[in-house]
């Protein structure tokens, strides 16, 4: 017995031919053996065992098998939610969401800008004065598609729901964009009017030439006289909805936006974004835990996606507070989430080194930041950045802006971009494909289809077209959109989104990046279309021949641009000249930072330039024979590329 001093006896006795039956004295109780309520308590050590036994094996051998359950669960029911409104012809968009958050809680902060507060009420209301100056004075109609060059300032998203409101579609042209590479940009999505920051009017010389296109900018006057102004029209204009109807879709799969990436084709791209790939994108704080009581912090530019559909999506989706920021800046980043209480923040792996460069202080572990949301970071910055600033959960989400596939860490491994396993597998089909860098090229068997590669190898990532997994393709060339896809990979008849990306999957099925293949590489947070640059260096004059590709450059994301170049019989390379062109016609990022001089341009056995042997060997000048020269901005030119400036740049005095 528990109790000191009770005394307890058991005493066992058959009858006839049945099972025993147990007298306790102690309790004055029967207890007949054969029962269900014995055998019930007989079996129950047994059941706890097998399952105590079951939940170790799981642990041990799946360790992530509940929270990858749960996390897929939360996410299904989102996408099932969605396909529920749309099958009722019932969409509701990002900006229905928005304007019931302006209704639920009108006065909470939606965005805090530069020291201003601006609440739900009010971008609500000066976005409905935006539409109605839009009906009004634009004679903007349902279905047009405006452009819009803006910088990140409050007025960018005013800008952007007033459109919505009256359901026009909007291209987000990148502020870096100059000359021919914008007006292929504002032509390509069918668009006639474009609004304009007023400080980015001075960059507009080339469209105003253009005199099917009118002109709108965010200012009371205009010292051009085919720049139209807004702000002196917005205050005369009522700050109530415009009719709903405007903005009424029976489709989530209606174009809403028009997002410009980089590809093989020597300009931008606008990928088509639907209202299905805008709701989805703004689930992603919500699905890694994110509340309305979270204040996000978005120092990257709105023209992306990360930004605009991930970081405002996210906080409307949440009904959340955004912190908007116009530039980045690693000086001032800790001070604004301190200021302004930030629990999440967006970034992208440059963002993060920058942060861990900055002096170190007694205030770095000092804030209330939480969690980090973005791609692109290595695993020497990630344990670097969480050791230094914190115990910050950093999710890791892979996917370009117009493909169809999306890996979300969330589990916070180190050094993966995203997480599968059995469940994601039976919803969203994807495989790796071996690929020949040397020949760049897929790996093909003798029926002439893809190979898989086994676990933890490397291969090239497909995404499979579905009904799941739609693929919206490009605006205004359906060429483009064949060429992002791969058919009869497996089998004849089935199509694959080719992201471009080497990736491999460990044991466990988390996802890693390895690098990118093709025409495309990533610099300064932006991909580089080394076709575009290709054909702007190729304008100059003692140049005969570009092979544009990057180099990894040590502490540094990304790749830096190098071009190859063979100069033209009769003439020599002018570093000058050479800057100037840059300069002029390139944007930041994409100018190459070191130049290679050649004598004979290799090419594959497809008559494609050679690109892997020399993103191989490198910016070394005591490894490599032919002349090298590097970017010098103090010196307006490209300089000779000696031994003694190489160390500078590996060790990180000489700032590229």
């Amino acid at each position: 017995s528990e109790h000191p001093g009770c005394t307890t006896t058991v005493l066992f006795w058959f009858t006839g031919d049945s099972l025993p039956v147990v007298h306790h004295q102690g309790a004055h109780t029967l207890w007949d053996l054969g029962s269900p309520t014995y055998w019930f308590l007989s079996w129950l050590p047994a059941v706890a065992v097998g399952v105590f036994s079951a939940l170790v094996l799981q642990k041990l051998c799946f360790p992530y098998f509940w929270t990858d359950l749960l996390f897929l669960w939360k996410v299904v029911r989102y996408g099932v939610k969605l396909e529920l409104f749309g099958l009722m012809s019932s969409v509701r968009t990002v900006l229905d969401r928005f304007m019931e958050q302006a209704q639920r809680i009108p006065d909470k902060p939606f965005v805090i800008y530069d020291g201003s507060v601006h609440t739900y009420r009010e971008v609500d209301r000066r976005s409905n004065r935006l539409a109605h100056v839009f009906l009004r004075q634009l004679k903007l109609k349902k279905g047009d598609c405006v452009a819009l060059l803006m910088s990140n300032e409050p007025d960018f998203l005013n800008v952007w729901f007033g459109l919505a409101k009256v359901g026009c579609s909007v291209a987000f042209l990148n502020t870096n964009i100059r000359s021919r590479s914008l007006l292929h940009c504002f032509s390509c999505c069918g668009a006639r009017t474009l609004i304009v920051g007023s400080d980015l009017v001075d960059s507009l010389d080339d469209i105003l030439l253009e005199d099917n296109i009118q002109v709108w900018t965010m200012r009371r006057h205009s010292e051009h006289s085919k720049v139209h102004t807004l702000l002196d029209r917005l205050d005369s204009a009522p700050d109530q909805p415009v009719p709903a109807e405007l903005r009424a879709t029976k489709s989530l799969r209606t174009p809403t936006l028009y997002i410009f990436t980089s590809g093989t084709t020597g300009l931008p791209k606008a990928a088509v974004i639907t209202h299905l790939q805008s709701l989805k994108a703004a689930a992603g704080f919500w699905a890694f835990g994110g509340t309305e009581d979270d204040v996000v912090y978005i120092p990257l530019p709105l023209y992306h996606s990360a930004a605009s559909l991930i970081g405002i999506g996210g906080t409307i989706e949440l009904g959340a507070t955004c912190v908007l920021k116009k530039k980045f800046s690693a000086s001032q980043f800790w001070n604004d989430c301190r200021q302004h209480d930030v629990t999440i923040f967006q970034y992208i792996g440059e963002l993060c080194r920058y942060l861990c460069n900055q002096p170190k202080t007694e205030m770095d572990q000092d804030h209330k930041v939480r969690m980090g949301v973005g791609n692109g970071l290595r695993q020497d910055v990630w344990r670097e950045f969480l050791s230094r600033f914190g115990n910050i959960k950093m999710c890791e989400v892979y996917g370009s802006t117009e493909g169809n596939l999306c890996f979300m860490n969330h589990i916070g491994k180190i050094g993966t971009v995203g997480r599968s396993n059995l469940f994601y597998r039976l919803l969203f089909k994807y495989d790796l494909v071996k690929y020949d860098m040397i020949k760049d090229e897929v790996v093909k068997d003798h029926q002439g289809f893809c190979q898989r590669v086994n676990r933890g190898k490397t291969g090239l990532l497909l995404s499979k077209v579905s009904s799941i997994s739609p693929f919206f393709g490009y605006a205004g060339s359906k060429q483009l959109t064949e060429k992002k896809l791969m058919r009869n990979v497996f089998v004849k008849g089935d199509a694959y989104f080719n992201t471009g990306d080497l990736m491999a999957e460990d044991q466990e099925g988390f996802i890693c990046f390895r690098d990118r293949v093709g025409d495309t590489f990533r610099w300064k947070g932006e991909n580089v279309a080394t076709t575009e640059v290709t054909e702007t260096l190729g304008l100059v004059d003692f140049i005969q021949e570009v092979n544009v590709f990057g180099v990894e450059v040590p502490g540094h994301e990304g790749r830096a641009g190098m071009a190859a170049l063979i100069v033209r019989p009769g003439l020599t390379f002018d570093g000058k000249k050479l800057f100037e062109h840059s300069v002029r016609d390139l944007p930041a990022y994409a100018r190459p930072i070191f130049i290679r001089l050649q004598e004979v341009m290799e090419m594959t056995s497809t008559f494609k330039q050679q690109k892997f042997q020399l993103v191989q060997s490198g910016f070394n000048p005591s490894t490599i024979s032919d002349p090298l020269y590097v970017l010098d901005y103090r010196q307006k030119s490209y300089v000779p590329l000696t031994e003694q400036l190489y160390q500078s740049i590996v060790s990180g005095e000489h700032k590229l």
